[in-house]
């Protein structure tokens, strides 16, 4: 870990890979990170979000007409960024398989790194998020709201993960001793993650960084960062890009 690290000095790596299932029709031709929101796609916008903090080496795994999204990037103007791309060829091996292939890029550094959905759209300072994953230096730093979704992860009073659960369902997973007074938030899409966390997760495979987090957090801290009140937008169903635009209707030009 390393607490003298800035923002600027950190990778950032985009989740692109998955089928984007929600989002049909459009997904029937495209990937979901090229869908679209007031004449700028969410790659664009991602892309662009994370450049506003500093950051400037960027991994982006993709599998799902994963072509498309290398035409994107020949044509893509902002030069100043070094993208690689993570081409899971054999995938797609969901958000922990996804990372656990793109490790090599991460490992052989101390530096914290960001991880973030590319169909979640927000406003969050991650100058702020940043701040804190650096106070507290736990392995992961989730960003977290307080907004409905089917499933939530569930944090005791200092913000700890303890466990998850299915709205829909009531299924409870917990990850330490069951609290009895947790906080339910919703998932952002965007992490802060200590590189140490390769060796505490398969090096392969196809599984949920979450169920990762779930399985570690008895032993290591996870914390939930709260930035209830920013915008932010999960752009998975046809409707939520309509949502997504007037959210975000400030920024047409």
């Amino acid at each position: 870990m390393n607490n003298a690290a800035k923002i600027e000095d950190c990778k950032a790596m985009v989740f692109a890979a998955g089928f984007g299932s929600r989002l049909k029709p459009f997904t029937d031709k495209h990937p979901k990170a090229l869908a679209m929101v007031n004449d700028k796609s969410l790659l664009e916008r991602n892309l662009a979000y994370l450049k506003n903090f500093g950051i400037k080496e960027i991994v982006i795994n993709v599998f799902h007409f994963a072509d498309q999204i290398h035409d994107f990037l020949k044509n893509y103007t902002a030069n100043d960024l070094q993208i690689v791309v993570s081409h899971e060829v054999d995938g797609p091996f969901e958000t922990g398989g996804g990372l656990a292939f793109a490790a090599k890029y991460f490992i052989g550094s101390n530096n914290p790194f960001v991880v973030m959905n590319v169909d979640m759209l927000t406003d969050l300072d991650l100058n702020g998020m940043f701040d804190f994953h650096q106070h507290h230096l736990p392995l992961a730093t989730l960003a977290v709201t307080q907004r409905e979704s089917s499933r939530q992860l569930l944090f005791n009073q200092e913000m700890i993960l303890v466990g998850w659960r299915n709205q829909k369902t009531n299924e409870f997973k917990w990850c330490r001793e069951e609290v009895k007074n947790y906080i339910p938030f919703s998932f952002s899409g965007i992490h802060i993650i200590d590189p140490a966390i390769f060796n505490l997760m398969p090096s392969s495979g196809v599984f949920s960084i979450m169920d990762v987090y779930l399985k570690i957090a008895a032993e290591y801290p996870i914390h939930g960062y709260n930035h209830t009140g920013d915008k932010i937008i999960d752009v998975g169903k046809p409707e939520s890009i309509l949502m997504a635009e007037s959210l975000f209707e400030s920024e047409r030009k």
